[in-house]
């Protein structure tokens, strides 16, 4: 099913590219994920087989009708008469991929003890983007782990320079040398 939502959500991404709504569906994209994501009862609903699918559809059309551009009303109402409404995520994450290559994006995580302060999270950010050549999208987590330190992944890299990370390593080569 991912492979599946995957190229429909690189079709919608190369129909809105035609026509210069990237933002603006990637904007809605995102909206309609969270929404899924916090009500996933209405999925089940939505691709419930006792319900006939007009009024699935019409349930579906009802909800978003005046909120979304046209694409993505029939974009989602494709997801919902093909059964593929529950890979709406691996959808707009295919989406978001294509939106941030086209725009000189790259998505980073940093995973630090505590959260960072404003200031801190601005440096960061700005120091990456001087790494990458890239404009950064910055989320933070937080983990007690790391017990200090920051672990960035990047564009499938990882940077660790954790508390944690050093351990790890130093634990690595006291038993390499011992062996």
């Amino acid at each position: 099913m991912t492979t599946a939502t995957s190229l429909y959500g690189q079709s919608l991404y190369d129909l809105a590219a035609e026509e210069g709504l990237t933002e603006e569906i990637l904007k809605q994209m995102e909206a309609v994920d969270d929404i899924f994501k916090a009500n996933p009862d209405y999925i089940t609903l939505l691709l419930e087989p006792s319900i006939p699918r007009r009024e699935r559809l019409g349930l579906l059309e009802e909800a978003f009708k005046n909120q979304l551009h046209p694409y993505m009303l029939n974009y989602l109402m494709i997801l919902l008469e093909n059964s593929l409404l529950r890979g709406y995520s691996a959808s707009y994450r295919t989406y978001r991929t294509s939106y941030n290559k086209d725009h000189g994006i790259a998505e980073a995580t940093v995973t630090s003890a505590i959260e960072l302060t404003k200031a801190q999270t601005e440096s960061l950010t700005s120091k990456l983007e001087q790494i990458s050549g890239k404009k950064i999208v910055l989320k933070q987590k937080v983990d007690s782990a790391v017990l200090g330190g920051l672990r960035v992944e990047i564009e499938g890299k990882l940077l660790d320079g954790t508390v944690m990370g050093r351990l790890t390593d130093l634990r690595k080569k006291v038993s390499e040398t011992v062996l």
